[in-house]
């Protein structure tokens, strides 16, 4: 199939990336349970190819929807009609998945039309007691002289009506007659017609869910007994001021793994997430009770789900991280691999002292004027007028750190405007090194904010000190680089044993 892709599309990022997916998809597969599934979330663009993909992995047999979630409001273009949808792919390894029904509330006007009909038990309306198909079991037997075979029909009971009446364990004419007896089923007039029952408001779910998951803002009211708007519950994130944003692009909204996690998992089942990112598949599992593992292949991300998963759970949740630097050794192995970019050592580096990268740490192109990270905090007499000041890290990882080192340090921080620097080391400075003499020539800085208490202007660090946390940053109270994600309260769960 690769190959048939390489003739027709040539060489391209898409076909790069087809061939990128192919033997993860292959591998994901592989380690997926019977009873389990996959969902695959990619947009318009590559979404065609990428079926075909999966139904050479899985099977043709083995897909079951193509989901269109509304990504955004609006998206302008000038020539074309708006994309604002993504395209979720929805796959089993087998016929015999996990999978149970979510339901969405009633339309306000559903309700008005169909639930017409009141008796004691309330509002309802005559729904098809039969299910479509033959059975030759009980569900294809007569009662009362109503044949459903003959119909091409079973007769199909709802098990909440089964349910309330306590009838759930007897055989399934005798549920019939009781429901009958109850007032739960009504009688064809005719003799054309079938039974029908009675479905109850109160007893109702709601709407079993569908394939296309699009909020529609401005629609409180529309829903019954519902103060959402529609598919308020996987809305996009809004660019600013959204409580769910933690500045990490692309990031998903929790809803759309909760809907996905509640219909094909239960509690206590393993999700699996290879390009996890911010983590949002984690903390929806963790949130409903699944055991999890997130796969990411940046320090950015792996970063950001510490703090999500603290900031979600606190010391609820208890998890290994496999693959990061653990010691020193492991660092400079990180810092000299040359499969990996350098820039994954910064960003791990970075992660010690809880710097936030500096632009779009994987941006090709364009220099970063000496600056690797970025701390803000904020400072002056008054709460009321803080400005806010920015501290600029270095990481450098050359086996003989010396002190033009620090002076380049200094020289940024005067381009960049910055009131601190820090200097994060691989190799230790040697014995007669002046490095840490000239970083304290450059002297004070006085925080108004924290009492006129003093801060070195430039700070000197290493990464042993760090790990074996023998140094420490001295710094005034912090501004989170990653906006702080909201507290979610759940029972404490083991962790999965691997």
């Amino acid at each position: 199939l690769i190959e048939g892709f390489e003739q027709f599309l040539g060489h391209n990022a898409m076909l790069a990336y087809l061939v990128m997916m192919a033997p993860r998809l292959v591998e994901l597969r592989r380690v997926l349970k019977p009873t389990g599934s996959i969902y695959l979330h990619c947009d318009p663009t590559a979404g065609h190819y990428l079926k075909i993909l999966m139904d050479a992995v899985f099977g043709v047999k083995s897909f079951r929807n193509e989901i269109i979630w509304r990504r955004t409001g609006s998206h302008n273009s000038a020539k074309r009609y708006g994309p604002n949808h993504d395209i979720i792919l929805f796959y089993t390894k087998s016929e015999e998945y996990t999978w149970k029904r979510i339901y969405r509330p009633y339309m306000q006007g559903h309700v008005d039309t169909y639930f017409k009909k009141k008796d004691e038990r309330g509002r309802y309306w005559s729904n098809a007691l039969t299910g479509k198909g033959t059975r030759k079991g009980e569900s294809g037997q007569p009662w009362r002289k109503y044949d459903p075979t003959a119909k091409g029909r079973h007769w199909a009971i709802p098990g909440i009506i089964a349910q309330e009446l306590g009838i759930e364990d007897l055989p399934l004419i005798e549920k019939l007659e009781i429901m009958y007896q109850e007032g739960y089923i009504n009688l064809p007039k005719g003799k054309a017609g079938m039974p029908e029952y009675r479905q109850y408001l109160h007893q109702s779910k709601g709407m079993l869910l569908q394939d296309l998951w699009t909020y529609q803002p401005h629609t409180k009211g529309v829903l019954f007994d519902s103060g959402e708007c529609i598919d308020e519950d996987v809305r996009w994130i809004g660019k600013r001021g959204d409580p769910e944003r933690l500045g990490y692009e692309p990031q998903k909204p929790v809803g759309i793994l909760k809907r996905i996690l509640k219909a094909s998992s239960n509690e206590g089942d393993v999700v699996l997430d290879p390009f996890c990112g911010c983590g949002t598949t984690i903390a929806a599992a963790q949130a409903l009770n699944r055991k999890w593992i997130g796969i990411d292949i940046t320090y950015l991300a792996i970063n950001l789900i510490r703090n999500r998963l603290a900031d979600h759970f606190a010391d609820e949740v208890a998890y290994e991280v496999h693959g990061d630097p653990k010691d020193w050794e492991s660092a400079r192995e990180l810092a000299q691999k040359t499969d990996v970019p350098r820039k994954e050592f910064e960003l791990w580096a970075l992660s010690l002292v809880e710097a936030q990268p500096k632009g779009d740490p994987y941006k090709k192109g364009g220099p970063d004027q000496g600056v690797d990270g970025i701390i803000r905090f904020e400072d002056g007499k008054k709460l009321g007028k803080l400005k806010s000041k920015r501290v600029i890290i270095q990481v450098k990882s050359d086996k003989n750190p010396g002190v033009p080192f620090v002076r380049d340090l200094r020289g940024t921080m005067e381009n960049e405007k910055a009131v601190m620097g820090v200097l994060i080391l691989l190799y230790e400075p040697g014995k007669r090194s002046t490095i840490y003499t000239v970083a304290a020539d450059a002297g004070l800085y006085n925080c108004e904010i924290m009492g006129g208490k003093d801060y070195p202007k430039i700070q000197v660090l290493t990464i042993r000190g760090l790990l074996e946390e023998t140094e420490f940053l001295k710094m005034p109270i912090t501004r989170r680089p990653i906006q702080r994600a909201e507290r979610i309260q759940k029972d404490k769960q083991k962790k999965l044993e691997v």
